[in-house]
């Protein structure tokens, strides 16, 4: 925690600083209105100071305003930049504003063919509706037993205790397979949160292996399938044991036009056991499988075994939707509860499935290009200029996302007029508050941290923060369950990016974390 002392010296030295630094002038012309009327100037002369010095062969774009719309600080905040997870605010506030927050995503079961004495003649259907969490461990999913369960009594109602057929994993809500956006990373593809999305989603499309390096260098690293368990995948270890202190460089290659992957790179002999995530192309097949197994356990009988709308697809094909007959659905969490987990574990799949929803419920179709256009859609009724930015997909993932510190605040802005309002903030994470935010602002004072809302984006080189200041010190309070804040207490915006970087990911943290301090004390409350 800061004592007062502390906090008079570090202002004093912020201003022994400025007073060595050229004048404003220097910096962007679009800063030509900088700190025209408020109390203090902090934040703009650590900003002048660091940007010039240490930030010098980045580039780098800050902008942050006032409540009542004065900017407090500016750098170059009309320049585009990657935001890495920061699209994550883009698509969540969207999807909330769009959708709704009590918006559910329905898993429904049905079966073509008839029903004769107990014993279905035809093929059990798990039809996908998007769901991001089915069979996800994470805390706001539905265990995959319960959810098993359910389906099974959906049988069980129907009279249904054999199938001379297949059970079928469709996945066929989201249209053509989309596993991955073609401008990602080829090394970002094969990890959990290059996985993409599909219609029926299981374990959010990963798959995870124990991995531990072998007795001495050079010897092949120790690796076991763990969960799920995809007995239909053609598995290549071509990985090694490397050197001392050079830690986990391993890469999973896979793709959804056949059953194989390859894991290549080092893990250093000194690394203990871990569990590596990776992608799983083929995410509503594993689903039918396990679930074929499941009723396999309690006597019921698949002949034919699992099959799903792609690749594993039966001989004869698969019917359409409209012809099969319904036994039951399931539903996910709300929306709110969804978004709430995207940006505080900064899921990608979560993301990419919002972002495709929303082609897919405002467009009657789903691929990246709808989606797109949707986006653009909805950001111009908020009165935002979608030409002044690019849209590549829903997580931030793909590099060619630019966006610029002045739109990232115009659209928080905008969301403060929006209904979900309220959803949105809640959807935010504070400084610390595990996840993401698990070491930024380490060692602030936790009533000032509480005060602050905010959406972290990282990759190679990228490090950008953007979200809300609230004066007060519990954002949470500050909004009543419409949304709606008084003017008192309105948030000021703000958004920090830095691209091109070559210092390390902890060195920007530190920095980032000077500037939204000295936000804070522009804006009052700090260290409160």
């Amino acid at each position: 925690m800061f004592s007062f002392s502390y906090k008079i010296l570090s202002i004093l030295s912020i201003l022994a600083l400025s007073a060595s630094l050229p004048p404003a002038a220097a910096r962007t012309a679009n800063d030509a209105d900088t700190a025209s009327r408020h109390r203090s100037h902090y934040a703009q002369d650590y900003i002048d100071n660091i940007a010039r010095n240490e930030l010098g062969t980045a580039v780098t774009g800050i902008l942050a305003i006032s409540a009542e719309g004065d900017t407090i600080a500016s750098w170059n905040p009309s320049t585009l930049l990657m935001p890495a997870s920061n699209m994550k605010l883009l698509t969540t506030g969207l999807a909330l504003d769009a959708l709704g927050s009590g918006f559910e995503y329905r898993t429904r079961i049905g079966y073509s063919g008839e029903i004769c004495d107990s014993t279905l003649a035809g093929d059990l259907y798990i039809i996908g509706g998007g769901d991001p969490t089915l069979a996800s461990d994470d805390s706001i999913a539905t265990a995959l037993g319960e959810v098993f369960r359910h389906w099974t009594g959906f049988l069980e109602k129907a009279g249904i205790k054999k199938i001379n057929g297949h059970i079928i994993g469709d996945g066929r809500y989201f249209g053509l397979p989309m596993p991955e956006e073609q401008t990602w990373q080829r090394d970002d593809c094969g990890t959990y949160y290059g996985a993409g999305v599909n219609g029926l989603t299981f374990f959010e499309n990963m798959q995870t292996f124990s991995v531990a390096p072998g007795a001495g260098i050079g010897d092949p690293v120790s690796i076991q399938e763990k969960f799920p368990e995809c007995p239909w995948m053609e598995y290549r270890f071509s990985c090694t044991t490397g050197e001392p202190g050079t830690g986990d460089k391993l890469y999973f290659y896979t793709t959804d036009m056949f059953p194989a992957g390859e894991m290549r790179g080092t893990f250093a002999v000194d690394r203990g056991p871990k569990t590596l995530e990776c992608s799983n192309k083929f995410p509503a097949y594993t689903c039918a499988a396990y679930f074929t197994e499941w009723l396999s356990e309690r006597g019921i009988i698949c002949t034919e075994g699992p099959a799903d709308t792609g690749f594993f697809a039966p001989a004869g094909g698969c019917a359409p939707q409209d012809s099969l007959t319904m036994l039951g659905r399931t539903v996910s969490p709300s929306l709110d509860r969804i978004a709430f987990m995207t940006n505080h574990d900064s899921n990608n799949v979560y993301a990419e499935t919002l972002y495709h929803t929303l082609g897919k419920e405002l467009w009657g179709q789903s691929c990246y290009l709808s989606s797109r256009q949707v986006m653009r859609k909805l950001l111009q009724e908020k009165g935002l200029n979608p030409r002044t930015i690019v849209i590549q997909d829903g997580s931030g993932l793909s590099r060619h996302n630019l966006l610029s510190p002045s739109f990232i605040c115009g659209f928080l802005r905008a969301m403060e007029r929006s209904p979900e309002f309220g959803a949105f903030i809640r959807s935010l994470p504070s400084p610390g508050d595990g996840g993401t935010m698990e070491t930024v602002m380490t060692g602030y004072d936790q009533k000032l941290k509480s005060g602050i809302r905010l959406k972290s984006g990282s990759m190679s080189g990228v490090k950008c923060f953007s979200g809300y200041i609230f004066p007060e010190p519990d954002a949470a309070k500050l909004t009543d369950t419409d949304g709606n804040i008084g003017k008192a207490s309105g948030p000021a915006v703000f958004s920090i990016m830095i691209n091109n970087s070559l210092m390390s990911q902890y060195r920007m943290q530190k920095i980032i974390d000077r500037i939204i301090f000295l936000i804070k004390a522009d804006i009052g409350g700090a260290g409160k």
